[in-house]
């Protein structure tokens, strides 16, 4: 048990690398868990930064995690994502890690990287981390399979994570493409790795958060006054994997 993360209160928000139907990133909650945190995990299928400012119905599935009970996943057309300002007052975390990128690449739609949408999606989700001062990471997208499914490229991706490494302070930036070679991590269709390649990636990044988090300060955590903020769900492009293919799924963590 590694307690580098004792009394952190850590509030993870993310697209389809942390839920989707039939999907639940486990091990990446574990770990933060493991190391001591109190985490409050969820995950849009498919989503990007103004998801989670104006939340939209869900086209894949949503999840959330709270603690050591188990993932909670829903798909349904009068669902909808959640709020990060919503999420920030009912948790009062002291560190907010959002995992969001590949869908606003336009791997697909777009000729080059859309960058004025970007940054400007990106200062609006901020705005209610900066408001309140809290400390963040900001974890960039890992890499794909060359022109896949979704078109998903390694020069697309890698220009996505430095722009983001520019824009998303003040967070801390994790450059997910450090921890892997182009290729080395297999994908079930070009965007969401596999199983093993998720469970590698997690580990990797519950060590950057615990190197960048140990130092935080404490405090206490906030009793949790409801089971969440079931405001209604969508999605944006992205198909999700399923949870025999990639991942961990919200019941065996396979």
């Amino acid at each position: 048990m590694n307690a580098a993360l004792a009394g952190l209160v850590i509030l993870l928000i993310g697209d389809s690398h942390i839920a989707a139907t039939g999907f639940f990133n486990n091990t990446l909650h574990d770990g933060l868990v493991a190391a001591g945190a109190a985490v409050h995990s969820f995950g849009v299928c498919n989503s990007a930064p103004s998801d989670w400012i104006r939340p939209t119905p869900l086209v894949c599935g949503r999840g959330e995690r709270h603690g050591r009970d188990p993932a909670v996943i829903e798909n349904g057309p009068t669902l909808r994502g959640w709020s990060l300002p919503m999420l920030i007052a009912q948790y009062n975390p002291n560190l907010v890690a959002i995992e969001l990128g590949d869908n606003m690449a336009g791997y697909r739609e777009t000729t080059s990287l859309p960058r004025a949408e970007i940054a400007a999606q990106v200062r609006q989700l901020l705005h209610p981390v900066e408001a309140r001062n809290l400390p963040c990471v900001w974890i960039g997208p890992p890499w794909g399979t060359d022109g896949g499914l979704w078109q998903k490229t390694d020069t697309r991706v890698r220009q996505l994570s430095d722009y983001l490494s520019q824009i998303v302070s003040p967070c801390h930036y994790i450059d997910s493409l450090r921890f892997s070679a182009p290729g080395q991590w297999h994908t079930i269709d070009g965007v969401h790795l596999t199983a093993t390649a998720t469970r590698l990636w997690d580990n990797d990044l519950v060590s950057s958060i615990v190197q960048f988090a140990g130092g935080l300060p404490r405090q206490s955590q906030r009793p949790r006054p409801s089971d969440g903020i079931a405001n209604p769900v969508r999605q944006r492009h992205r198909g999700a994997p399923s949870n025999n293919d990639a991942g961990n799924s919200g019941d065996n963590g396979s």
